[in-house]
């Protein structure tokens, strides 16, 4: 079994908390609550229904605590952290990541694939809309390319989209990204990033989930678990959304918390601008370059691999068009022949290494 499970948990008090754990309507809150009042919870799993009663939790939770339901999904549980990457962190350990024990309402128990050291090393946060553009999930990749490289832990939330573009740009790049899914960790969701998931861990990354690893997709959970994803980061980066998305869910939990919060403007005409100039007029960092997110987050340790001796750059084609003279995107999309979506990705990476500017809706060509 895992050495990272549990630092001072006997096996049936690792059992006691995963049955507790199982059981209905019983959160973060309660979970303490039921620890505080008995001790264990192996002590709470065999006190009678009444203590239950006098602390005022739920008939439902204190009836199926000793179904054989509860006992079969707990040993599911053991089961499952049998293999190597697999791994329990509880609260009240020390491997539990310090920014998240922060929160009043901090998971008891989090499941996590992959490397669980990645919940102590600096993240930064990137959500949006999965229903995102072709230039926001251009943006959001190139952003989490240039992040990762620099040494921050992506963390997002899987979903498509933004979330899935923040993943994939920092793999490509080699860098490391936390996914925490709002189902169990085994009902991935969506089934459309199943292949994504497998890469995160292969790349060193982990995938994370507050709840029961059988847990199927359910509305409810969804902004829930917004609230882990701020609270393991520094700060969080919202690149394109409505007003309605629960990216500003996640934005304004970040701002409780205590986190920076980023937003990238857009295009007035665009509906997935709204969210972000709404964040924006709330007090949210406007985002242009990755330097805007830097200067509130100098001091960590992943800033001075930014800040590192320049190394020369390749050259590129684009630049050689842009240092004979401006272009507009368009322009440059039929100076080189590429589609255009090939040259606002392009474009979003240049201007990132501070290679190229935008001026007066040209791009220009930065000496150096």
């Amino acid at each position: 079994m895992s050495q990272r499970i549990s630092h001072c948990r006997s096996p049936a008090e690792l059992e006691a908390r995963l049955r507790l754990h199982c059981l209905p309507e019983l959160g973060p809150r309660r979970f303490r609550k039921l620890l505080a009042a008995f001790g264990t919870a192996s002590a709470a799993l065999s006190a009678p229904a009444s203590a239950w009663r006098a602390l005022s939790l739920p008939a439902a939770s204190a009836e199926a605590r000793r179904s054989s339901e509860v006992r079969e999904r707990a040993g599911a549980a053991l089961a499952w952290l049998e293999s190597q990457d697999q791994h329990l962190l509880m609260w009240d350990d020390p491997a539990y990541p310090g920014l998240l024990a922060e929160l009043s309402d901090a998971p008891p128990l989090l499941f996590v694939a992959g490397d669980p050291g990645l919940l102590e090393q600096p993240q930064l946060a990137m959500v949006g809309s999965r229903r995102a553009s072709r230039p926001g999930l251009d943006t959001a990749q190139g952003f989490a390319r240039s992040l990762a490289a620099g040494g921050f832990v992506i963390t997002s939330g899987l979903a498509l989209g933004i979330d899935g573009a923040a993943h994939q740009g920092a793999l490509d790049v080699g860098g490391k990204t936390v996914a925490v899914l709002g189902t169990g960790l085994e009902q991935m969701y969506p089934a459309r990033h199943a292949r994504l998931a497998a890469a995160i861990i292969e790349g060193g990354g982990a995938l994370v989930s507050e709840l029961p690893l059988d847990c199927p997709p359910q509305a409810g959970n969804f902004p829930r678990r917004n609230r882990i994803i701020s609270g393991l980061s520094l700060g969080v980066l919202v690149v394109e959304a409505s007003p309605s998305s629960g990216s500003l869910i996640t934005a304004r939990l970040a701002a409780e918390q205590g986190r920076e919060v980023y937003a990238i403007p857009g295009s007035i005409h665009h509906p997935g601008a709204r969210g972000c100039h709404q964040l924006i007029r709330e007090g949210a960092t406007l985002v242009e370059s990755i330097e805007h997110i830097l200067e509130a987050l100098r001091g960590w340790q992943a800033v001075p691999a930014l800040a590192a001796a320049p190394v020369a750059q390749p050259a590129h084609p684009l630049l050689d068009l842009l240092h004979a003279a401006p272009h507009s995107s368009e322009a440059l999309a039929a100076a080189s022949g590429w589609p255009l979506s090939k040259v606002l990705a392009a474009l979003t990476e240049l201007e990132l290494e501070g290679r190229i500017a935008c001026e007066g809706g040209r791009w220009i060509g930065r000496a150096g």
